[in-house]
């Protein structure tokens, strides 16, 4: 008898122990960069951890170049989904490496393909009871003469805006707040959250870095922490144990 009770309680315990897990998917915009003591660059789900209790975990499969195609068709989301367990969440950010239309092997019709791909990470991840969140684009620094921030991801942020409404799905207009952030800090200083360097100025880059799209440690820290404000200000009772993991 002795035995069975304490079976039962290391089962309850081991259950107890469980941590939520965070799977963010996506490109370069969110992925772990090497060397990031060196490296200038980092993703935003790179430095996401650090605003989370250690009761979620977060796991950063976001991997640079990658559209929702390749992704699956490189079958990183197959190995997510064997994976995913009921309460986890699934950050969803593509459409930079969607829209190159010069390469089969990423591009997708933001209206066909690349719905359907959200769709396919919406509901495969619901199947697991798991909850996905989905997120638009960030913006990139596109400044034009005027000092206007031109966008540049033509119709894939809108078709993730009618996945999110269509399907219920909790949803973060990131490339809107990103947007906001750029404007903040203006044409010149916003180079700041990105990689802007003359030769010899980072040890990192032996030859002049002019990069608007990919981010910087401070950059990073800014579009994780819109992330972290967004998912408190969401209405939505599945993401109550990720509100309650926010430091």
């Amino acid at each position: 008898m002795k035995k069975y009770i304490l079976l039962a309680f290391l089962i309850t315990s081991f259950s107890f122990a469980q941590k939520t897990s965070l799977y963010c998917i996506g490109d370069s915009t969110m992925a772990n960069k090497k060397d990031p003591d060196r490296n200038p660059e980092h993703g935003w789900a790179q430095v996401l951890q650090s605003f989370f209790k250690e009761d979620i975990v977060v796991i950063n499969k976001a991997v640079n170049g990658r559209s929702t195609k390749s992704f699956i068709n490189e079958k990183r989301w197959d190995s997510i989904y064997n994976k995913l367990k009921k309460g986890d969440y699934v950050f969803i950010e593509f459409g930079h490496n969607d829209q190159k239309i010069e390469d089969s092997s990423r591009y997708t019709n933001p209206h066909t393909a690349y719905r359907y791909n959200l769709i396919r990470f919406i509901m495969e991840s619901r199947e697991k009871g798991a909850i996905p969140i989905l997120l638009t684009s960030i913006s990139r620094r596109n400044f034009n003469e005027k000092g206007v921030l031109v966008p540049t991801h033509g119709e894939y942020p809108l078709e993730t805006r009618l996945v999110a409404q269509e399907y219920k799905v909790p949803f973060i207009d990131l490339e809107y707040y990103t947007e906001l952030l750029e404007q903040s800090y203006g044409p010149e200083n916003s180079k700041l959250l990105h990689l802007h360097f003359k030769a010899g100025e980072n040890n990192y880059y032996d030859k002049d870095k002019a990069d608007d799209t990919h981010l910087s440690l401070k950059g990073a820290l800014e579009v994780a922490q819109i992330v972290v404000r967004q998912i408190k200000l969401l209405e939505d009772k599945s993401l109550a144990k990720l509100k309650t993991a926010i430091k």
